[in-house]
C-alpha cells in the first residue's frame, strides 16, 4: 500500500468518526434522550457520552490535519480552490471543537458532578448548537472533498 493510500484511508476514517459521530449524537441520540429522560438522568448521560466521544474527535482532528498536509506535500493536491475551502472549513471546525472542549464542556462536567442540573443544561445548550454547526460544516466538507474537483 502506498503512503498516499494510507493517508487517504486514515483521513477518510477520521472524517467518518468525527462527522458520523456528530450526526448520530445530534440527529438520533439527543432528540431521543431529550424526549425520554429528565435532566437528572439526561445531563449526566450526555456528559458521559461526550466524554467518551471527544477523545476520538481529538484523535480524528490530529489525524485529519496530519494526513491532509501529508497528501498536499506528497503532491496529491495542486492547491485547487476546493482544497483551500477544505482547509478553511477544517480550521473553523477545529476552533469550534476546541472551544467546546475547553469552555462549555468542562462547565457541563462540573455542573453534573455538583448535581446542578440547571447550570448543566445551560452548559449543554451551546455544545448542542456548536455541534450542529460543526455537523453542517462537516457535511459541506464532504461534498467539497468529493465533488470539489468537478466544479
Amino acid at each position: 500500500m502506498s503512503t498516499i493510500a494510507i493517508a487517504i484511508t486514515l483521513h477518510l476514517l477520521s472524517a467518518v468518526i468525527w462527522i458520523g459521530g456528530m450526526f448520530f449524537a445530534h440527529m438520533a441520540l439527543r432528540p431521543v434522550v431529550a424526549s425520554l429522560l429528565e435532566p437528572p438522568i439526561r445531563l449526566p448521560l450526555m456528559s458521559q457520552v461526550l466524554a467518551r466521544f471527544f477523545p476520538w474527535v481529538w484523535i480524528s482532528v490530529v489525524v485529519l490535519w496530519a494526513t491532509g498536509f501529508w497528501m498536499i506535500s506528497a503532491g496529491m493536491g495542486n492547491f485547487a480552490m476546493y482544497i483551500h475551502i477544505m482547509l478553511m472549513i477544517a480550521g473553523i471546525m477545529t476552533l469550534i471543537f476546541a472551544y467546546i472542549s475547553f469552555i462549555p464542556f468542562p462547565r457541563l462536567k462540573e455542573a453534573v458532578a455538583n448535581k446542578n442540573f440547571p447550570e448543566a443544561g445551560k452548559a449543554l445548550a451551546p455544545i448542542r448548537k456548536l455541534i450542529g454547526i460543526n455537523l453542517v460544516l462537516g457535511l459541506i466538507t464532504i461534498v467539497v472533498a468529493v465533488a470539489g474537483r468537478f466544479f
